[in-house]
């Protein structure tokens, strides 16, 4: 009988697995956008500042990708991106430890942020609600959002974009039409990220009988309502304030990665991959010169 593992070997194990079930590799999508929106709307560095990017960078996507992993453990055992930076491949043993490290970790964050926020912006509580509530709807029993076709990529979108309007919510963000300009570009863009991305998993999906808007609309069409909606955020880029339209030309690198895919097949949809893998390096890039654009409009304002 083989001895059973020391505590130490396995609480590092559990610590393996919480860690990559949050996916490091995307915390920068969920807190820079509020941090970049609290800060631009402030001009301020502060306690809420650090707090909420602390709870948008680890406890908000352990909660969202973690509850994921759980209750998508059996469709992901037929998919063969589980299992590393895409997603956890979580043994059952570890789900109850995954949920609860979610909620202990965003606990008391979410303490603090309601408390340094007070109510002098009582709708940033109504954003933070919805947010939360995305995050549970796109994977729980019962709701299942992400089964719901074009539902499913405008939940996930939320999940981006409502760090950005809890940012400039709770700083009192004064509603333009160049920023409602904006905030629906960035929506476009969260939107066509998810489509694009559920297109590799048609064959898989299907397998487990679980619906998404790209098993709904097929492979091809699918990639194509990304590339209109990617096309639409840099349209909607150019009604803002200056330098903002020259951020209208960011949409090309995504264009160029999803465009060899217009035509693909259900059956060789899985050959998108090459072009998702291209989409998160181009995340990076694209996040480096947003964030230049911003410190230029910070300057010039």
């Amino acid at each position: 009988m083989s001895a059973a593992p020391t505590p130490a070997r396995g609480l590092g194990h559990l610590a393996g697995q919480v860690l990559l079930s949050s996916r490091p590799i995307s915390w920068i999508n969920t807190a820079f956008p509020f941090a970049a929106a609290y800060v631009l709307t402030t001009g301020r560095v502060d306690a809420l500042l650090v707090v909420g990017t602390l709870f948008f960078l680890i406890p908000y996507n352990l909660l969202m990708y973690g509850i994921n992993d759980v209750f998508d453990y059996e469709s992901d055992l037929r998919n063969p991106r589980k299992g590393g930076a895409e997603g956890a491949l979580l043994d059952p043993s570890l789900h109850r430890a995954v949920v609860w490290a979610g909620v202990a970790t965003a606990t008391p964050l979410l303490v603090a942020m309601l408390w340094l926020g007070g109510t002098g912006e009582p709708w940033s509580w109504a954003v933070l609600a919805v947010s939360l509530f995305a995050v549970v709807a796109y994977s729980v029993p019962g709701l299942r959002f992400k089964e719901r076709p074009l539902l499913d990529s405008i939940t996930s979108s939320t999940h981006f974009v409502s760090p950005a309007l809890y940012g400039l919510a709770v700083a009192g963000a004064d509603w333009t039409w160049p920023l409602v300009a904006l905030v629906a570009a960035f929506f476009c863009w969260g939107m066509a990220s998810h489509a694009f991305g559920a297109v590799q998993d048609v064959v898989p999906d299907r397998e487990a009988g679980i619906a998404s808007v790209a098993t709904a609309f097929g492979a091809a069409a699918t990639v194509r309502l990304a590339l209109g909606l990617w096309a639409a955020a840099g349209l909607l880029m150019l009604a803002t304030e200056w330098p903002g339209p020259l951020a209208a030309l960011l949409v090309l690198p995504y264009l160029w990665a999803a465009w060899p895919y217009r035509s693909v097949t259900d059956a060789a949809s899985g050959e998108s991959n090459r072009g998702w893998r291209h989409f998160i390096l181009i995340n990076y890039v694209v996040g480096f010169a947003v964030t230049m654009l911003m410190i230029w409009w910070a300057l010039i304002r």
